[in-house]
C-alpha cells in the first residue's frame, strides 16, 4: 500500500519584508531631516531679521542722543541737531540734488526719516508688521539711493564719485533682505510674529502682518 505524502501547509505570520522596513526607515529619516532643515532655515532668518532691526534701531539711537559714533553729542536730535541736514545737504550727485539740498533740515524730513528708522527697528527686532517695515524699508532706501546715485562716476565738481558698484549698493541689499524676511514670516520665531497676526484688526488688513 503506497503512502502518498502530501506537502502540508502551517498557517503563519506575515512578518514585514525588509525592503518594506528599510522604506519606512527612509521615510522617516527624510521626515526628520525636512523639519531639521526648516527650522534651521527659520532660526537663521530670525537672526537676520534680529541683526538687521538692530543696525536701523542703532542709527535711530544714535542720531536722537549722539553717542559719538556717526553723530557727535552736540549735534544729537535732543541737542537741536538735525538728522537729515548732514546727509542731504551733502548730496553732490544725481537728479534730486537740488531737491534734495532743499529738504535738508527740514523739520518734516527729519521726523519722517527718524520715525522710519525708529519704526523699522522696532517692527524687526519684535517680528511684527513686517510687510509694512518691508514697503518703509524698500521706500527710505530707494531715496538714500537715488541721494548717493550709485551709477555716476563722477560728482557734480567733476570729482571721482568713488562709487563700489553703479546699480546694486547696501541700499539695495538692505531692502532685499527686509523683503525677504517679510515673505519669509521671520517674526514667527524668536519674535512675536504668531502672535500680532492674531490680532483681529491684523487679520483684517493683511498689510500689517
Amino acid at each position: 500500500m503506497a503512502v502518498q505524502q502530501h506537502p502540508q501547509r502551517h498557517p503563519g505570520f506575515r512578518f514585514p519584508t525588509l525592503r518594506k522596513q528599510q522604506a519606512a526607515a527612509k521615510a522617516a529619516a527624510s521626515t526628520d531631516t525636512a523639519a531639521t532643515s526648516t527650522s534651521a532655515t527659520a532660526y537663521v532668518f530670525a537672526g537676520v531679521r534680529l541683526i538687521t532691526g538692530f543696525v536701523f534701531l542703532w542709527a535711530f539711537l544714535d542720531k536722537t542722543f549722539g553717542f559719538s559714533y556717526a553723530t557727535p553729542t552736540s549735534r544729537a536730535w535732543i541737542e537741536g541737531g538735525s538728522p537729515t541736514k548732514g546727509f542731504l545737504s551733502g548730496v553732490a550727485v544725481g537728479p534730486m540734488e537740488s531737491t534734495l539740498h532743499g529738504w535738508a533740515g527740514d523739520p518734516w524730513a527729519d521726523w519722517l526719516f527718524m520715525l522710519g528708522l525708529l519704526g523699522i527697528g522696532l517692527a524687526l527686532i519684535a517680528g511684527v508688521a513686517l510687510r509694512f517695515a518691508a514697503v518703509a524699508t524698500t521706500v527710505m532706501m530707494a531715496l538714500m539711493w537715488i541721494a548717493e546715485w550709485p551709477p555716476a562716476q563722477h560728482l557734480s565738481d567733476g570729482s571721482p564719485s568713488m562709487s563700489t558698484n553703479p546699480v546694486v549698493d547696501y541700499h539695495v541689499v538692505y531692502a532685499v533682505v527686509v523683503i525677504a524676511l517679510a515673505v519669509a514670516s521671520a517674526g514667527d520665531t524668536w519674535g512675536l510674529g504668531k502672535a500680532w497676526a492674531k490680532l483681529p484688526f491684523v487679520r483684517d488688513h493683511a498689510s500689517l502682518r
